[in-house]
C-alpha cells in the first residue's frame, strides 16, 4: 500500500491549503516572537535608563556608548517591536516589511550592546534572526522560486 503525503508533492488543494497554513503559522510565530523580544526590549531599556547593576561594562571593546543612551535605544525599538508585532497579528503587509526592518535593528542594537550584557545579546541576535526568516519565507500566494 501506498499512502500520498500532502507535504511530498501534492498538488491541488490540499496541497495549497498546507502551504497556507505553513505561512500562516510563520507569520504568528514572527508575530508573537516579535512581541516577546519587543517586551523584553522595553525591559531591558527600563534598566538601561535606570542605569541598574545589572549591566557589566567593559573598558577593552571597541564600541563605548552610554549605558542611558542605550536604555533609550533599546526602549524605542523595543516599544516599535511591540507595535508591528501588532500589526502582524492583524496581517498587515507593512507590518511584515517593517518586522523584518526592526529586527534587523534589534540585530545591531544587541550586537553592539554586547559588552553590557553578552549572553543576553546572543540571545536577542538569535531570536531577531529567525523573526526575520519567518517574515521572509514565501507566502501562499507568493512565488517560491520552484
Amino acid at each position: 500500500m501506498t499512502a500520498t503525503h500532502p507535504g511530498h508533492g501534492a498538488t491541488g488543494a490540499h496541497g495549497q491549503t498546507a502551504k497556507r497554513q505553513w505561512a500562516e503559522g510563520l507569520t504568528v510565530f514572527a508575530a508573537v516572537s516579535l512581541m516577546i523580544v519587543g517586551v523584553l526590549d522595553i525591559l531591558r531599556g527600563v534598566m538601561g535608563i535606570a542605569e541598574d547593576d545589572v549591566f557589566v561594562t567593559t573598558q577593552d571593546y571597541v564600541f563605548q556608548f552610554d549605558l542611558t543612551a542605550w536604555g533609550w535605544t533599546h526602549l524605542a525599538l523595543g516599544v516599535l517591536a511591540v507595535l508591528v508585532s501588532l500589526g502582524l497579528v492583524r496581517g498587515a503587509m507593512w507590518a511584515r516589511v517593517a518586522g523584518v526592518a526592526i529586527a534587523g535593528l534589534l540585530i545591531i542594537a544587541n550586537f553592539l550592546s554586547l559588552p553590557y550584557y553578552p549572553v543576553w545579546s546572543v540571545v536577542m541576535i538569535a531570536f531577531s534572526g529567525f523573526i526575520i526568516w519567518a517574515l521572509c519565507a514565501p507566502r501562499s500566494g507568493s512565488r517560491s522560486g520552484r
